[in-house]
């Protein structure tokens, strides 16, 4: 029997900063089902990056849209950017991996899924946390109902990586970054929250600049409630040390996720369990790649292998609290979902 091997998706990736360099690194180092043969910037610097990659290079989104050897599209982008540049993508009839937040408002989430689901195309996200091995346990676990009945959530992924950034730089601009550390990495947070708890009722924001001269403000908490019942607090600083850590209690178990290293060059986890009537347990796990995975999800629900595991739902529930949060860190006042 002849075994054909299945070609890899042949995508472009648009924007080279500090992550469309580890995605296009990541994915051009094999195993992750997909090729970049093309990189997207206006930034004529990022020229030799992409031929250090191996990539074609173009400053012209719309230029890379019309060649037909490419299926796939990554945005690695500002976040203002992404609805209008899905809309290109879409038109051109290709697949398109866009990275967090989707969007800023939830009329732009629903737009952009709407719009890739009445096209047929796969819509993927940048929400890589979900891929970590320990998160995909407390997932499954959740769906399986190991749990028992979800009480609460309690997580911090915060660093203080954007201190030495130049004052230009998009992620310190709070139209493009709103609410502290939220668009960078709260949104994982609170798209973990919204897939296990379910759409977001309200929520109460706390957002100071208390250590930093950023726009958005460096200190950043937020209080969930969500419309099934049950609440989260979440907290994305960036004016502390790295920190992630992810807990959820239920009423027969808990667990908590701490990462050992930041995400672009992870280390492990350190996971703590606490199960009705067993002691609590301690265990490590070992490092693994979860942007990497997450790629591949995507490749495979490109090539009608597998559903892509983040749905359009998930998205707009997710955004739809962003708003919210946006909303309360502005008015420090309960705002409803």
């Amino acid at each position: 029997m002849t075994i054909v091997e299945e070609k890899p998706v042949i995508a472009a990736i648009v924007g080279l900063g500090w992550w469309g360099k580890k995605m296009a690194s990541l994915v051009n180092a094999g195993g992750a089902e997909m090729n970049f043969v093309r990189a997207v910037d206006p930034n004529p610097e990022a020229k030799a990056l992409a031929a250090e990659l191996g990539l074609q290079f173009s400053h012209d989104l719309l230029e890379t849209l019309a060649d037909d050897t490419i299926e796939a599209v990554v945005l690695a982008t500002p976040h203002s950017l992404h609805q209008e540049q899905i809309e290109q993508v879409v038109a051109a009839g290709k697949h398109v991996f866009c990275e967090k937040p989707l969007a800023l408002t939830r009329q732009g989430a629903e737009k952009s899924v709407g719009l890739c689901r009445n096209a047929g195309l796969v819509l993927g996200m940048g929400h890589e946390r979900r891929f970590e091995p320990p998160i995909a346990e407390i997932l499954q676990f959740a769906a399986a109902g190991k749990l028992g009945r979800l009480l609460q959530i309690e997580a911090n992924f915060s660093h203080d990586k954007f201190l030495g950034l130049d004052p230009s730089n998009w992620r310190l601009n709070a139209d493009q970054a709103p609410a502290g550390g939220m668009t960078a990495t709260g949104i994982h947070l609170t798209d973990l929250s919204v897939k296990l708890m379910g759409p977001a009722r309200d929520v109460r924001v706390i957002c100071e600049n208390l250590a930093s001269k950023i726009p958005q403000g460096d200190t950043m908490s937020a209080h969930i409630g969500f419309v099934n019942g049950g609440s989260a607090y979440i907290s994305a600083t960036l004016a502390t040390p790295f920190v992630s850590r992810f807990a959820i209690y239920g009423t027969l178990g808990w667990i908590e996720v701490r990462d050992k290293a930041h995400v672009e060059a992870p280390d492990g986890w350190i996971v703590t369990e606490g199960w009705k009537d067993k002691p609590i347990t301690v265990r490590e796990v070992a490092p693994a790649e979860p942007v990497r995975d997450n790629l591949r999800a995507f490749a495979r629900a490109v090539r009608g292998k597998s559903d892509y595991p983040i749905t359009g739902e998930d998205m707009i529930n997710n955004i739809a609290l962003l708003e919210a949060i946006v909303r309360s860190a502005g008015t420090g006042a309960v705002e409803t979902v």
